[in-house]
Parts: C-alpha cells; structure tokens; sequence
C-alpha cells in the first residue's frame, strides 16, 4: 500500500530542513490519500520535494518526523533496531550500562533520541515503554523485538501506555507485558550505590523519576549536617541520598498516600530511617509554621503547566510555592526548587523565583542553575526537550 503524502505550503519546509522534528497542521497545503492516526507519511515541500517521513495524527501537532531527507525509509523492523541500538551506545558512553553502582536509567528519550512520541526507562533488566503518540503505539511490537536484540540480559518490557497514548488512537488501552512477565517479587535497583524498590505497574510515569539523578548527587554534598526537607518527594530520592549523605534529619512530604509508602520503605533500605520522617499530606499546608525548622528544602512539584495555555498560572503557582519555601527556610538555607513544565522556560522560572524571594522579603543568590541529566538528551534541533529547569538558592 502506498502510504499518503502530506505536501506543506511555499515557505513552511524550513523547519524541517533545520531537522525540526514537528510538522503543525497549520503547514499543511494538502493531504492525499488515505491515513489513519498512527500511520507513517512521507512529507513533502510544495516543489515535490520528499522532506522525510513521520508519524501523522489530527491535531496542532500534525506529523512527528522519524527520519529526514529524500532517502528517508518508512519505518520497518530494521529501523526500530538501529534507531535503539544508537541510543543503547550513548548510554554505554555515559557508563549508564552494565555498571554494578547504577542499574536504571532512560533508555529513549523522545526527540532527544530521534523517536518523538517514545520513552523507554531501564530497570535492571525490565524495560519500561510508554507510548506519548499513536504511531509509536502502533509500533510497540516492533520496540519490543529491538528491546530483546540491543539491551543485554533483557528479562521483560512493560508497556505503560495507557495512561499516555491519545485516547481516540487507542480506545480501551491496557497496560502489560509486551515480553516476559512479572517476577512476583519486589525490585529493587541502585543509582549510585543507593537502593530504591521501583513499582513501575502501578506508580507513577514508568516509576521514578530517573531525571533527577544528578541534582540528588550535588544535593548529596551540601546534606551532611543539615536539616532537610524534601516535599513533593514521590519515592523519596532526594531522601535517600540526604540520609545516606549525613543529614541531620530528613522530613519527606507529598500528598500521596502511597507515595509516601514507598518512601518510608525506600528510607528503611539505608542504615539511617530513625533520622527520617515522612507525612502525607498537602505540601502548602505543611509549609505553615516551619519557620526555621530547615535549612535545606527541596521544592520539585509536579508540572503546573502541560499546555502553553495554562503558562501563566503555572507561573503564579511556581511563585506562590517559593514564596512559602524561602520565608520558611533558615538563615543561611539552600533551597532546591524545579520546574518540569516544559512550556516554562529557564527564563522564565527564574524570573518566578526572583519574584518569590522579593515577595518573601529575602535576599537570595543562586549557587547552581539545574537540568536533566545525559541520558535525558536535547535535540539541537528541539530545544523544547530541554523540560527540565532548577535552581539552587542560598538564603539569607
């Protein structure tokens, strides 16, 4: 079956020669032939010209391109396979593979990888796929046989979609195991030497969030001795490693039931629970009357904003937060506070934060400006990967 063309109009093809990997619907001069949600097209400028191939799906966002150029292939089997085994050897660069102190990290990272629509997180030997975009649902066949032929001592992969993929692409989405099945038992990985028990089934994203790795390791050198608290703490990463650091104490809060769960049992893996203290409950409330009680406090709520729509509010609410963080922190206090809206950018969650210490009334400095790690890449060509923003404040 000959797969449908999608031709743009004069002058919206420069985007895609700059590797831009989204095509918008408002580019489109034409449509011809027929195409579900899901399905690959070839993308043309209005001279003929093949500009690539992509995924297609109605919407703002109307083709997410897998490959560029006039040789650019519909993906097959192969494409899946070569497409995985590059990303696999950027991680084995990064010494993210195979190592005895770190055995979880992200394998796919969407654009940053070429797979728009696609994130794949590592854990020991499960691989965790979810599906962001039809085509790569469609597709997940095809992911778990790559999975089985790059990633060494693969036991199983989990597809944790449903929670992702569009609902009218997949009516009726379930997750479960692609390859493999549930051990039964509870896993644990390491990152950096510490021990998490990770529930990918049932908690949230595909389990934890591997994209603070490297910010719990700077929090790691300014713990010893402090009095710390992490809020919004899901699983309890940046506990851990205060703990395992030689903080003074470590009061861990979220909203979450379960979430805090799993932290007290993610605490109880170190030599160091009884300087642990975990509350559910509303992180605003629990910010009330701590004046002084902490000089290190970590602010990593979930995304206030997933549409350009709601940027603003999101930004009232990053200001709201900080402004509760800094009043409440000590004299002399670190705070550790992050966006993951991607639609905020550093600019402009630095200028939140600087209207939250002005608010709060206290001078402040920042020591460090925060990312993902390297196993989260930025596309050159999509600076919009780069989701991830935090600041690392010193208090007066």
């Amino acid at each position: 079956m000959t797969p449908a063309t999608i031709t743009l109009k004069p002058g919206k093809d420069q985007s895609l020669r700059r590797r831009h990997p989204w095509v918008f619907s408002g580019a489109i001069a034409r449509l011809q032939g027929e195409v579900v949600e899901g399905e690959a097209v070839t993308v043309l400028a209005h001279t003929g010209e093949v500009l690539g191939v992509g995924h297609y799906a109605p919407g703002s966002i109307a083709v997410r391109m897998l490959d560029f150029g006039p040789d650019a292939q519909l993906p097959e089997a192969a494409f899946w396979e070569e497409k995985l085994r590059n990303a696999y050897q950027l991680r084995q660069g990064l010494a993210l593979t195979g190592q005895g102190n770190t055995n979880v990290y992200r394998l796919a990272h969407a654009e940053g990888d070429g797979l728009p629509g696609l994130i794949i997180d590592v854990y020991g030997d499960v691989a965790v796929v979810q599906a962001h975009s039809a085509g790569m649902y469609r597709a997940r066949p095809h992911i778990a046989a790559a999975l089985q032929a790059v990633v060494p001592g693969l036991r199983a992969v989990y597809d944790k979609s449903a929670e992702t993929v569009p609902a009218k692409a997949a009516p009726g989405a379930q997750n479960g195991y692609l390859f493999g099945e549930s051990s039964g038992q509870e896993h644990i990985v390491h990152e950096n030497g510490h021990r998490f028990v990770i529930d990918w089934e049932t908690g949230q994203k595909t389990g934890f969030f591997i994209d603070q790795r490297d910010n719990r390791s700077l929090l790691a050198r300014y713990a010893p001795g402090r009095r710390v608290l992490n809020t919004f703490c899901y699983t309890g990463g940046f506990s851990v490693y205060a703990l395992e650091a030689g903080a003074e104490l470590v009061h861990s809060v979220d909203s979450s039931k379960k979430a805090i769960e799993l932290t007290e049992r993610n605490a109880a893996l170190t030599p160091h629970a009884d300087r642990h203290e975990a509350y559910a409950q509303d992180v605003f409330s629990f910010l009330k009357d701590r004046h002084n009680q902490y000089d290190l406090i970590v602010l990593d709520p979930p995304a206030f904003a997933k549409h350009l729509s709601a940027r603003h509010n999101a930004l009232m609410g990053y200001k709201r937060l900080n402004v509760a963080g800094i009043k409440q922190i000590a004299p002399g206090g670190l705070l550790f506070t992050f966006s993951c809206s991607q639609v905020v950018s550093m600019e402009l969650f630095e200028g939140a934060i600087m209207a939250a210490a002005i608010e709060a009334g206290r001078p402040a400095r920042i020591l460090h400006r925060l990312t993902q790690p390297a196993d989260h890449p930025v596309s050159l060509f999509h600076p919009e990967g780069e989701y991830l923003k935090g600041l690392v404040l010193a208090v007066e």
